[in-house]
């Protein structure tokens, strides 16, 4: 065990898979996979793999071709990752479609696609545009057949889920947002391990109301939590780390239990998965109440004073709970 900065544990995961599996191969445009732990280790996957398992220092921008190149790898039988900027992932989304979530069907079982997406997503902060503060792609991935989709909240599930999305025999959406890997970050094991997919992890316990958001909403929640506390209100948190599939059990467990469920995204609010997140658990608990808070349906502001009048945060999620739990 170590404390790890975010980037070192998941290049961390990259580098033992590809050690185990000679064929695997890691694409990714304009940037070079080199980060340095706490203690000074420096991983290096350009250097330690060579040109033609990575893409060197960075091959230029064109998505399309990144997504593709790695799905046809993976077709052939190697594990693959393309990794992608946010405002750019829409180029990936046809390969992923029509062909990486459906081979595995379309073949009877006989091909799998053992292929990752990894999203470098956008954050709810001050950006440079709109293209650069979308939050909120995992709705997008989530409705397409065959795929399964994570979001990683601090660097343990960072790498764990990387892990297992790696050497899962269908494909992953691994959709890592910026605003979590910052601040104080749990041990991660030196070893490769997985954080199973379909498994979501309860943050607190509680007996008043049910809390469930994934990052980068788990910032705010995590923000709302001690204010709930001081007003007396007993939640629970749970961050279901794995969106597809989902850990529906726990979800409804907890919500049998509190008997009331707020949910809080910070994807837009029109066909935002936290609608689909509500859907489950209020068909298997009836007469709970429940209430979604989320991002509204605009592109993100570059002015930080706007962004923070739209951002579902703490005193917003507090004013929510409160609302809940007197209602």
């Amino acid at each position: 065990m170590a404390i790890k900065n975010y980037y070192y544990a998941q290049l961390e995961a990259v580098a033992q898979e590809m050690r185990a599996n000679p064929d695997m191969v890691f694409f990714y445009e304009y940037q070079s996979p080199i980060s340095v732990s706490p203690t000074g280790e420096v991983l290096d996957l350009a250097r330690e793999f060579g040109d033609v398992r990575t893409s060197g220092r960075g091959w230029p921008i064109d998505e399309q071709w990144i997504a593709g190149a790695a799905i046809g790898a993976a077709t052939a039988g190697s594990k693959a990752i393309a990794r992608l900027p946010s405002m750019a992932q829409i180029y990936a989304i046809e390969y992923v479609y029509n062909q990486a979530g459906k081979i595995r069907s379309m073949t009877g079982g006989q091909a799998s696609m053992p292929f990752v997406l990894w999203v470098d997503g956008s954050g709810r902060r001050r950006g440079s545009a709109g293209q650069h503060t979308d939050v909120g792609a995992e709705s997008l991935y989530v409705n397409l057949p065959g795929v399964k989709v994570v979001v990683p909240s601090n660097a343990y599930d960072a790498k764990g889920l990387l892990v297992a999305a790696i050497r899962d025999p269908d494909p992953v959406t691994y959709l890592d947002y910026p605003e979590v890997k910052s601040g104080q970050q749990p041990d991660v094991p030196d070893e490769a391990y997985e954080v199973p997919l379909g498994q979501a992890a309860i943050r607190q316990e509680g007996t008043d109301l049910t809390i469930v958001a994934w990052a980068p909403a788990t910032i705010d929640v995590a923000r709302a939590l001690p204010t709930l506390a001081e007003a007396g209100i007993s939640a629970e948190f749970i961050d279901p780390r794995s969106l597809k599939p989902l850990d529906v059990d726990t979800l409804v467990r907890s919500a049998e239990k509190t008997g009331r469920l707020l949910v809080v995204e910070h994807g837009h609010y029109t066909g935002g998965f936290g609608s689909h997140v509500i859907a489950e658990v209020v068909q298997a608990v009836p007469g709970i109440t429940a209430r979604r808070i989320a991002f509204p349906d605009v592109p993100g502001p570059g002015a930080a004073v706007m962004m923070d009048w739209l951002r579902p945060d703490a005193p917003k999620i507090v004013d929510a709970a409160k609302q809940l739990v007197n209602a």
